[in-house]
């Protein structure tokens, strides 16, 4: 029987968990999971980072019996960041599985009223190697996750999804909650990084359009190629 916890996402996960980052691959780097997209996050992945310190999850994967099978095999979870609201999936079965530290940008903490989170404002240390940084503008509490392997990498979330040639972008939609914000923490993500401490991206979302990777390399002069003054005045996709 499944623990009292376990309370089933909408769907099954159909696929396994893909390893994106290892050690093999990139020397220094702890092993990096993407999540099949999940129904409950519309379509968002989310990304287990397995620490010898205690793992680290990025937002909620779909909470079935194949991936908490997966999780216990891999000790676990000991955070899971949120890095909008639309990631929250199923925060709380997760936490009552694992009992892990959930952490969320203060202003969308209270979307969890029944979960113990930790709170921060403009940007958290969560170890040396790992950083949340507020990138509200998508929603008023989206956040990356920077981790500072591999030449560093940053799970952007919503914040800055693919384009069809997979690229990173910003992305208007009708539910933005504040465009104008959401360009200005693009370029603070600029001004805080650099061609030697930003090489990949691993989104939260259409990361199909990435056909077949989880990560965009070269990411920070990728994303110093936009025109964000065109994109303050780009109209919203529907």
């Amino acid at each position: 029987m499944p623990p009292e916890s376990f309370v089933p996402s909408q769907s099954r996960t159909s696929k396994p968990p893909r390893l994106v980052f290892s050690e093999e691959t990139c020397p220094g780097a702890a092993p990096v999971f993407a999540f099949p997209p999940n129904r409950d996050t519309l379509g968002g992945t989310s990304y287990l980072i397995v620490e010898k310190d205690g793992n680290l999850m990025i937002d909620s994967p779909a909470w079935d019996e194949n991936t908490r099978s997966f999780l216990d095999s891999q000790g676990g979870v000991s955070k899971l960041v949120i890095t909008h609201r639309g990631g929250m999936g199923k925060v709380r079965e997760i936490q009552e599985a694992f009992g892990c530290d959930v952490i969320v940008q203060e202003q969308e903490a209270y979307l969890l009223p029944n979960v113990s989170v930790t709170g921060f404002q403009d940007s958290l240390e969560i170890t040396p190697n790992f950083r949340v940084i507020w990138t509200s503008g998508h929603s008023p509490g989206s956040a990356c996750v920077y981790y500072s392997a591999c030449g560093g990498i940053l799970f952007s979330g919503r914040h800055l999804i693919p384009n069809s040639q997979g690229d990173p972008v910003p992305l208007r939609t009708a539910k933005t909650f504040h465009w104008t914000r959401q360009i200005r923490h693009v370029r603070k993500l600029l001004e805080m990084f650099s061609p030697e401490t930003l090489q990949f991206i691993c989104p939260g979302a259409s990361s199909g359009l990435l056909r077949g990777k989880f990560a965009i390399d070269q990411a920070y002069s990728k994303l110093a190629q936009l025109d964000l003054e065109a994109c303050l005045k780009s109209e919203p996709l529907l």
